[in-house]
């Protein structure tokens, strides 16, 4: 292309720039940001090799240790909550490894993907959509896949709204396959319902700042037991950004990160954490307990059927129903969304189409769940649907 062809090339047409409304945002990430939270990202940047974020570090690192529950470091990545299952994977595995993924959604069908893509030997142990994983059966079958160097876990999945017993999985594991790693995704968990690292046992745990912890997408935080550690001594897959190594190094000898963080969203962080340490960690458990009492007390009373098949498992950061028959989850959507302003989430993979998904985890009120199931049960009388 010559010069003279570039400045031809017209100026692009496009709709002009119009304010964001503000949404009643019930999904189950990105979620809602409190005020304090979207200010403290206004601030200006700074040198994020300068004593200023260092000191951020120095804050956040210790209160991430605290919500983990764990001794180990908590590293931190620029990424959403999909980094975070590579970053597990390729930190501790090497080629050919044997490990087994427990899948009961989508997102634990992803990790199992990541892992076969970077050339590990996965077994799946998958439930339909919508159970929990039984232990019962995970035994069963951990005995039939043995030997195995880990088991790949989901704690909260966002596709179904179900609630694995994590603890009890890492205990049945730990009993059958003592140096296996427990590798768990907690992605949309952690801080909002209890995960024990240290105490369960668990060796990977990992999260990602757009679902409880009240900040955007662009965060992802990680942390390893001293058995995953050591196993990542020994670790052969191809690794460069997601180096724990390299990533714990700079943390403990300049509380910095080896590549540029998101410096607004650690401010973000900084703040965001203030706000939860001042509510009390048990406090946020049980307005998670409350906030999946009520969603589903509500959806069961409007004849609605809920996606999960024992309510022992179902989620309090996320409550997934099925559709009624003859009512399109397209046409409610769309009408939550130009008429209230109120956004829920779709169904995923077979289930699109098929369901509908309200989340309710970090920053919510009761008022917001009360309004969008309100404008839920309006809308499909409006469709013609009847109890």
């Amino acid at each position: 292309m010559t010069i003279q062809e570039r400045k031809a090339i017209p100026i692009p047409q496009v709709e002009a720039r119009k304010p964001v409304p503000r949404q009643n945002l019930r999904v189950p990430g990105p979620t809602p940001v409190p005020p304090e939270v979207l200010e403290a990202q206004a601030a200006p940047m700074i040198n994020h090799r300068g004593p200023e974020f260092s000191a951020i570090m120095k804050r956040v690192t210790p209160r991430l240790q605290y919500f983990f529950q764990t001794a180990s470091p908590v590293l931190t990545y620029p990424a959403a909550g999909t980094g975070g299952q590579e970053c597990a994977v390729v930190n501790v595995f090497s080629p050919g490894d044997h490990v087994v993924s427990i899948i009961i959604g989508n997102f634990g069908k992803r990790l199992a993907q990541i892992a076969e893509a970077y050339g590990l030997n996965v077994s799946r142990i998958e439930f339909p959509w919508g159970e929990a994983a039984d232990p019962a059966i995970i035994e069963t079958r951990l005995k039939e896949l043995a030997p195995y160097k880990g088991v790949l876990i989901t704690h909260n999945e966002t596709s179904t709204g179900i609630t694995n017993d994590v603890q009890a999985l890492a205990a049945l594991v730990r009993r059958l396959s003592p140096d296996a790693l427990v590798v768990v995704d907690a992605v949309s968990s952690l801080s909002s319902v209890p995960l024990e690292m240290d105490p369960w046992d668990l060796d990977v745990v990992f999260t990602g700042s757009q679902k409880g912890w009240m900040i955007p997408p662009g965060i992802m935080m990680i942390a390893a037991s001293e058995r995953a550690w050591q196993a990542h001594k020994n670790a052969k897959l191809p690794r460069f950004y997601w180096d724990w190594t390299s990533t714990r190094k700079h943390l403990e000898t300049s509380w910095q990160h080896p590549t540029t963080p998101p410096v607004s969203l650690f401010y973000a962080l900084d703040v965001a954490l203030e706000m939860m340490l001042a509510e009390g960690r048990e406090a946020i458990f049980a307005r998670h307990v409350k906030a999946g009492d009520y969603v589903r007390g509500r959806v069961q009373a409007m004849g609605l059927k809920l996606l999960a098949t024992d309510l022992r498992y179902a989620s309090n950061t996320v409550t997934a129903i099925q559709a009624p028959e003859g009512i399109e989850t397209k046409a409610l959507l769309k009408k939550l969304h130009d008429e209230d302003q109120i956004v829920l989430a779709d169904g995923q993979d077979h289930m699109k189409g098929k369901m509908f998904r309200i989340g309710h985890l970090g920053y919510f009120t009761e008022a917001d769940l009360q309004q969008a199931l309100d404008a839920v049960e309006r809308h499909l009388k409006e469709l013609g649907y009847q109890a």
